[in-house]
């Protein structure tokens, strides 16, 4: 039975001793098709929008408005411009021997007017104001959170797609193991029916032989189902159809195994720059709630026209609007205590990652140097296995031992095979884990 490939990472980047470009073209395809992975990514891409969004608000807002309004009742004003005008008027017309000078009625205006129309363009253009430049950077502190969650997600995606990958292999090689399994039976019946017809065997030798092909033929079927399950799941991470067929890379025939030291790794976790990012935001937010006095300064430009009876009245009006914060209760105050106790809480939280990580490291090195060894045990059993099935084979050709002794020797073959190749790939599987521990696999 030929052995898969193993691979060990080359600390301080855990690079591979032999690359696996089918691999790697799976990973790019879960990248380019996992949905998770493309909603986090529309969520990164709104944050995007939502920064433009807050840029934009230092720019001036222009809008046009209008208002028409009818009118009839309401509260009024008297104006006697008849009596205090007419006695004036009479004096100059006789004064002047002419009409010059006419009789004026009292007016009567009522104060709602009727109509009436005002128009006008409106342009507003904040000047000062602390919310907007903080609102601004607390959009791009989010994006800064937000980047670094895909990048997690990334790489637990890469880990469980290679851990995926490696199952399937397993699965794969316990099929060829099985498989091994039954040539042999066939040529153990081969002999038992030579040993037959020679009168050194009993035929129920053959149906002992018959029982154990069915044994293995189940432990077969089970390894297929097996495999069938394990490229469901790793095509289902990869984002296409269950039943796609998954490649075997012919880099995973050579044995590759390196110690290398655990001393010199080098940690980069996205967690702890999404935290530490996550302790940036808090202290803009502190910042935004101290800014609660701060003055807002913003100017107003009106250009438009009022008139009766849609008449032409143009204007133009410049104002300075200023709001100066005097007092709210310490509601903000409040508030910024809050925003700082969430970062002490930040803090305390990133302190515990850095913990969990470590031991996280510390976990994944000591499983992968058991399995290592678990592995290296199998070697010498693997070979005293084959040497001791191909004694007993000869022996019982011969005559000399039992077909009991022989089936024996055979399940002991098959048995050792089997743990030999899960160990190959726990040990796999458990570098992968190292991997994602340290963050070492190279995002692009």
């Amino acid at each position: 039975m030929k052995p898969l490939a193993l691979f060990f990472y080359c600390f301080p980047f855990l690079a591979m001793g032999q690359s696996s470009p089918i691999l790697e073209g799976y990973i790019q395809q879960a990248f380019d098709n996992n949905h998770t992975l493309k909603e986090k990514q529309f969520q990164v891409d709104k944050s995007m929008l939502a920064l433009d969004e807050a840029k934009r608000l230092f720019y001036p807002d222009v809008a046009f408005g209008a208002t028409y309004s009818l009118a009839a009742g309401g509260r009024s004003i008297s104006f006697p411009i008849g009596d205090l005008l007419n006695g004036v008027y009479s004096t100059l017309n006789q004064l002047t021997k002419s009409q010059n000078f006419p009789q004026l009625e009292n007016v009567t205006t009522r104060f709602l007017p009727n109509n009436f129309y005002d128009a006008r363009v409106r342009t507003r253009q904040p000047i000062i104001n602390a919310e907007i430049k903080y609102n601004r950077q607390i959009k791009a502190a989010q994006i800064s959170v937000q980047e670094a969650d895909l990048q997690v997600y990334r790489r637990e995606l890469v880990k469980d797609l290679k851990s995926a990958y490696f199952r399937y292999l397993q699965a794969t090689e316990a099929i060829k193991v099985y498989n091994n399994a039954l040539d042999l039976l066939a040529e153990s019946k081969r002999v038992n029916e030579s040993l037959i017809r020679n009168d050194k065997a009993i035929p129920s030798v053959l149906i002992r032989n018959t029982s154990e092909v069915a044994g293995v033929q189940a432990q077969l079927t089970d390894a297929r189902n097996q495999q069938r399950n394990a490229a469901a799941y790793f095509n289902f991470l990869v984002g296409r159809g269950l039943e796609e067929p998954v490649a075997i890379d012919p880099a995973f025939d050579q044995l590759l195994i390196k110690q290398d030291s655990m001393g010199n790794a080098k940690m980069y976790r996205e967690e702890l720059d999404q935290l530490n990012k996550a302790q940036e935001l808090n202290q803009i937010v502190v910042k935004l709630k101290e800014s609660w006095r701060s003055p807002k300064l913003a100017a107003q430009l009106d250009l438009g026209s009022q008139a009766f009876n849609f008449g032409w009245g143009g204007y133009a009006l410049l104002g300075l609007s200023l709001d100066i914060p005097l007092y709210n209760a310490n509601r903000s105050k409040l508030q910024t205590q809050q925003a700082a106790v969430d970062g002490m809480a930040l803090r305390e939280q990133t302190k515990q990652v850095e913990a969990q990580i470590q031991l996280q490291i510390k976990m994944a090195q000591n499983n992968l140097q058991s399995d290592r060894e678990v592995w290296q045990s199998y070697q010498a059993q693997d070979e005293g296995a084959r040497q001791f099935y191909r004694d007993m084979f000869k022996r019982y050709r011969e005559g000399i031992s039992t077909y009991i002794e022989l089936l024996d020797a055979r399940n002991q073959l098959t048995t050792v095979a089997i743990k030999r190749s899960i160990a190959y790939f726990n040990v796999l599987i458990r570098q992968v884990e190292l991997e994602r521990a340290l963050g070492a696999f190279a995002l692009k």
